[in-house]
């Protein structure tokens, strides 16, 4: 979606290994998450899209669960910070909350907080339900979550609506929609708004 954005001049993605995409307009930057810093000069962008993220089962511990979703995410946030960055966006998850017993709701919400206290001019915290769409890996819960919730559709209305599953497509388009609008402030930005 930045790619065919015409008001998008340039992107720089920081990635693990190369992506198949060649396009003028993008810069990739194969990263070592553990030295972000090293990188700093990279984020010299006008706004961040953040969407780290990683499962317990794919992390393998709480401990690796949590440098993934907590720790890179507000190193990354501090840095492009300190690189002049003005506006931020990331995907946390519904149900984030900083006191929560629930280990992933917990650091999720916890994410939140930190970001909150670093002091961007503008910060959206996008809340998705239970994201659809590809994926690589297979997360049979999901997936038994996914055909109950696209079985049961007709029940989320009203108060329920936020708990609706939503593509990641849409998430990606509604995250590009907010950091154009160049609203200043805290957002948080849950799965009806985005279904919206």
């Amino acid at each position: 979606m930045l790619l065919d954005d015409p008001l998008i001049k340039g992107i720089t993605v920081f990635v693990r290994k190369e992506l198949s995409l060649n396009n003028s307009k993008l810069k990739q930057v194969v990263v070592d998450f553990e030295n972000l810093e090293s990188y700093a000069t990279h984020f010299k962008v006008d706004h961040v899209f953040c969407c780290l993220g990683t499962t317990i089962k794919t992390a393998g511990t709480k401990d690796a669960f949590y440098k993934v979703d907590f720790t890179y995410v507000t190193e990354s946030a501090r840095i492009a910070k300190s690189q002049g960055v003005k506006s931020f966006s990331v995907v946390t998850a519904m149900g984030s909350n900083s006191k929560s017993r629930i280990f992933y709701n917990k650091v999720k919400g916890e994410v939140e907080v930190a970001l909150q206290k670093i002091g961007f001019s503008s910060l959206q915290i996008f809340r998705p339900s239970l994201l659809l769409g590809e994926r690589k890996e297979i997360r049979r819960g999901e997936k038994v979550g996914a055909a109950i919730s696209r079985a049961f559709s007709f029940a989320f209305v009203k108060r329920l609506k936020k708990y609706k599953p939503i593509q990641g497509s849409l998430v990606a388009k509604s995250m590009l929609a907010y950091a154009k609008s160049q609203k200043s402030g805290l957002e948080i930005i849950e799965s009806d708004k985005m279904n919206a």
